[in-house]
């Protein structure tokens, strides 16, 4: 296979298929594929993700079910690639497909393109659509990558601007994007314009039928996926960033757990909440990106390593969680999560370890703001010894102290404000654990709050905030310009890591260098 010059940066790639068989990303959102009179068309752009040193998982959906050519290739010409198996879109899984991409070489570009053609009549045949990606390095090359989360919620759709945060994330091109969760708004319906405080409004360009509601059915969850693929800038995004998708609550309904009471609420009409966790689930597989493990379909909690500088641990804080309300026992892992958890991070051998983790674990997050009842994160809100889902955390970092697992960085979203928080024994009730630094960050596209009350079982300081300052009722608009992300650079040289933490106008608010821990 042929070895891309270095020159071919991701933006150059995008000149050059802008000109060719790439269309602009508002044509993609519209496709002008369906130009060839019935031909079939790609209707939400191309997603790549869960790149490791020889595989990548890429993604397209048509707008009809159809036979999809898949091809890849390490020049952007294509004149060296490689077919994969013809793949059938079927309305079973809303006309997407996605397939592996295996047996590649580290550290190179890789150009894919999707072709449909009609089952039926194969002079229908759609115009390519083009991806691009790079896996990650064997080499002890430098490795830049974004996390952030919560997209298009609270009402704040696709409005003349448009999720802006995305191409100011691109402009970095980082080697990937970690979406910590909140990835969609299944619970929340966006309107054709709100009325702001200030008494302007705030007018959502784009509404679908799906987005109008919340969503019960599977196809109205699918829909989710299809309205945030309807903006400009994350389909430029998708094009040749590769995402590391979690979830958190709102992929299916806010704060949603075991005790979770929907006898009360007219718009679902089934008040078993896993009938919503598995339609939303579903949804969650088929149109993203993620790796696909055969012998547990629907596992989200993962690991993706990206060379020898970096392992990525993907957890779930919402499949194995007891109930919000009335949980006392280690209910956030579940044993399964838990172990595999322990074990991954003992075998890892790459410099740095990052946990990538939906929810901050030293904020109080209530379930029930305005009485004070439940907790929906990890913290109970006491300032005591471990207890509940505290208890889960605190065997993870003592374990991680007693098998001398050194540079462990948890990044989370959640909350709508970006922070940095350092962890210390020596200010924490429980002090069985090294030192270690979170950070946070959000919205992509939703409302900000903030900021949130600390918990003292594992003492966190802050660092670093910024928030709305307006507490738990604020959800500022976008356009307020609280939109935050988090940009890592992990030096190949001095394998230092730099956290910075970004605004979507890509204003540099507070940074850290943070040096490796020499193992003896």
């Amino acid at each position: 296979m042929a070895i891309v010059p270095e020159a071919l940066t991701r933006r150059s790639f995008l000149l050059t298929a802008g000109a060719g068989a790439l269309a602009t990303s508002s044509a993609l959102a519209v496709p002008y594929y369906a130009r060839r009179h019935g031909s079939p068309a790609f209707s939400h752009g191309v997603q790549s993700g869960d790149v490791d040193c020889s595989s990548g998982v890429v993604w397209a959906r048509v707008d009809r079910p159809a036979e999809v050519v898949l091809e890849y290739a390490t020049t952007d010409s294509f004149i060296d690639a490689m077919r994969m198996p013809l793949q059938t879109a079927t309305a079973a899984s809303d006309n997407t497909v996605k397939a592996m991409l295996q047996g590649l070489l580290p550290d190179q570009d890789i150009f894919y393109r999707f072709t449909a053609g009609d089952p039926y009549s194969s002079h229908l045949v759609s115009e390519p659509i083009v991806g691009r990606f790079r896996t990650a390095p064997m080499r002890r090359r430098s490795v830049r990558f974004v996390w952030s989360g919560d997209t298009a919620g609270q009402g704040w759709g696709i409005d003349d601007v448009g999720m802006k945060t995305y191409s100011t994330m691109l402009r970095h091109e980082p080697d990937f994007f970690i979406h910590s969760g909140d990835t969609v708004y299944a619970d929340g319906p966006i309107p054709d314009e709100i009325r702001l405080r200030d008494g302007g409004v705030w007018k959502n360009r784009i509404v679908t039928d799906e987005k109008r509601d919340v969503a019960r059915t599977l196809e109205e969850f699918r829909g989710q996926w299809k309205y945030n693929l309807l903006d400009d800038h994350l389909l430029s995004f998708n094009r040749e960033c590769p995402t590391f998708f979690q979830w958190d609550d709102h992929e299916v309904l806010n704060n949603w757990s075991a005790s979770s009471d929907l006898s009360g609420d007219r718009r679902y009409p089934e008040k078993d909440i896993k009938v919503y966790e598995a339609r939303a689930r579903r949804a969650f597989h088929e149109m993203t990106p993620i790796r696909y493990l055969p012998g547990e379909p629907g596992r989200i909690f993962r690991k993706v390593a990206y060379g020898p500088l970096l392992d990525v641990f993907f957890v779930d804080l919402r499949s194995y969680r007891g109930p919000n309300r009335g949980g006392t026992e280690n209910d956030l892992f579940g044993p399964r999560q838990a172990a595999w958890l322990r074990r991954e991070l003992a075998a890892s051998r790459a410099v740095w370890k990052v946990i990538a983790c939906d929810m901050p674990l030293g904020l109080i997050i209530w379930d029930d703001y305005a009485n004070r009842l439940g907790y929906e994160g990890v913290a109970d809100g006491s300032d005591g010894p471990p207890m509940a889902r505290e208890r889960e955390i605190a065997d993870l970092l003592s374990f991680m102290r007693d098998n001398a697992i050194h540079n462990v960085v948890w990044l989370t979203a959640d909350v709508h404000y970006t922070a940095a928080h350092h962890y210390d024994p020596s200010r924490a009730k429980f002090q069985a654990f090294d030192p270690f630094w979170e950070f946070v960050s959000g919205p992509l596209h939703s409302g900000t709050y903030g900021p949130h009350p600390l918990d003292m079982t594992f003492g966190p300081e802050v660092r670093f905030i910024k928030s709305s300052a307006g507490g738990a009722d604020s959800n500022l608009p976008p356009s307020a310009g609280l939109q935050f992300f988090g940009l890592v650079d992990i030096s190949g040289a001095s394998e230092e890591m730099t956290v910075r933490l970004m605004d979507r106008e890509d204003r540099e608010l507070w940074r850290v260098v943070l040096p490796p821990v020499r193992s003896s």
